[in-house]
């Protein structure tokens, strides 16, 4: 711990981070708009168990107790998401201003708990109306997110610091769009193209909006950044870990940090006739400075040429234990390998660790949850960290997935991320070992 001492700055933020969907219930309450993850949590078969986000940790109610155990276990900063549809319930159209009222009194209590909120403006949850119109492969939603996006500067950025645009862009795409598995449930190479180019496109006028209004917070970009490994060194394996890498990490720095797609991936989706309609004057908007990036890192995965696969012509193969309750594996050092590669290709501003965490088969005896596997997993992943500042990265925050155990997507409630054990059937939130271990961390930091 005194070698991590040296490493990590006195300012460094250390939080944990949720998201609106998975954490506060209360889905029909005070004008709040339906979202599409709503619609997909109630069709048959989409979740695990029939499980919904309608109460979920029913932190709409109970986010001031939340907040006291954020103060408690030590931490400076918390990351969480505003919801589009509580602020316009139908996406664009007349404001809800009880939603905002809520943000505003979440904002205050963190402020007043010495806690420095992180708001992404969108972690997934798009109002279901604006699905209707077409979802992100209409292009005028970008502009009824800018609209939003102003909306809640005005309201909350004389005291927020720290903004986030999108929640890992990739993921959304990808399992909402080309393969079905999240919200709106699609699966369509034009459409997943498409909304890619839509999401960072709403992203360059969320930025624009923010920097009109001449707000003193910065103002970044999550990104879900795997670590891809050919399974042998040939050049067949090869080319297929560039492709996922293409799909999943690059086809988002890039045009973030060049100011281009990936020419690869670019002649690839030509050849397939899916690569999205980009305007003149797209790119220019979606590469404006940032502040900073977020990164969110789990897992590596060691890929394999597969020509059966349309497009990419790869897969992935089975991961390497030790996993956690996701079937992920434990790689630390691809946390490190991840943070000196952003340094060493795309760009020199500010990173933050905006999510990192693993789900445990937890079980609570006694009041609280033996989880030693989380305490190792954190203890290395931070171990990590520390060896990317050591070697010059400028890594700014780390916050861990998640404060809470929560509506894990697909997953339901069936997998458990929380340093904090929540009992769905009473609320009652129970330390886990893991929580009261980052307690004595972050006291001996000080």
């Amino acid at each position: 711990m005194s070698t991590m001492k040296s490493l990590f700055p006195p300012d460094f933020l250390w939080g944990t981070a949720t998201a609106s969907y998975q954490i506060e219930g209360a889905v029909n309450e005070d004008g709040r708009g339906l979202s599409i993850w709503d619609t997909f949590s109630h069709t048959p078969g989409k979740i695990a168990n029939g499980d919904t986000g309608d109460v979920a940790c029913d932190h709409y109610h109970r986010y001031a107790s939340d907040i006291h155990i954020m103060k408690e276990i030590g931490l400076n900063a918390y990351r969480t998401s505003i919801a589009w549809s509580r602020i316009f319930p139908d996406g664009k159209g007349p404001l809800n201003r009880k939603g905002l009222d809520f943000y505003d009194r979440l904002t205050d209590t963190l402020l007043n708990a010495g806690i420095q909120p992180m708001y992404t403006l969108y972690h997934w949850d798009l109002p279901a109306s604006l699905q209707a119109e077409g979802g992100w492969a209409n292009r005028d939603l970008t502009q009824y997110f800018r609209d939003y996006c102003a909306v809640v500067f005005r309201h909350l950025g004389d005291r927020v610091r720290y903004w986030i645009t999108l929640n890992e862009p990739s993921v959304h795409t990808n399992e909402g769009h080309l393969y079905g598995t999240h919200a709106p449930g699609l699966s369509d190479w034009k459409t997943a193209t498409r909304t890619a180019h839509h999401l960072l496109l709403a992203h360059g006028l969320a930025i624009q909006a923010f920097r009109e209004g001449g707000y003193p917070g910065s103002l970044g970009i999550t990104l879900n950044i795997n670590y891809f490994e050919p399974v042998g060194d040939t050049e067949e394996h090869r080319r297929a870990a560039q492709s996922v890498d293409g799909l999943w990490n690059r086809w988002y720095l890039d045009p973030l940090f060049k100011q281009r797609y990936p020419a690869d991936m670019w002649e690839l989706y030509q050849n397939h006739g899916i690569a999205p309609p980009v305007q003149a004057g797209d790119l220019e908007l979606i590469s404006q400075s940032l502040d900073f990036l977020g990164i969110n890192y789990y897992f590596r995965e060691i890929i394999h040429a597969d020509p059966a696969v349309p497009v990419l012509e790869a897969a992935a193969g089975d991961p390497v234990p030790p996993l956690t309750a996701m079937g992920w594996e434990i790689f630390p050092d691809g946390l490190y390998r991840v943070l000196t590669r952003i340094k060493r290709e795309y760009t020199d501003i500010p990173l933050y660790i905006t999510e990192n965490g693993a789900a445990f088969p937890d079980v609570l005896r006694n009041g609280t949850v033996e989880d030693p596997q989380r305490i190792d997993y954190l203890k290395r992943h931070f171990q990590a960290a520390a060896q990317a500042i050591a070697d010059g990265v400028d890594l700014r925050g780390y916050f861990i997935w998640s404060l809470l155990d929560n509506f894990e997507w697909a997953c339901g409630y069936g997998k458990r991320f929380g340093l904090i054990y929540v009992d769905y059937p009473s609320q009652q939130r129970y330390w886990k070992q893991s929580a009261h271990w980052l307690k004595d961390f972050l006291a001996n930091l000080r």
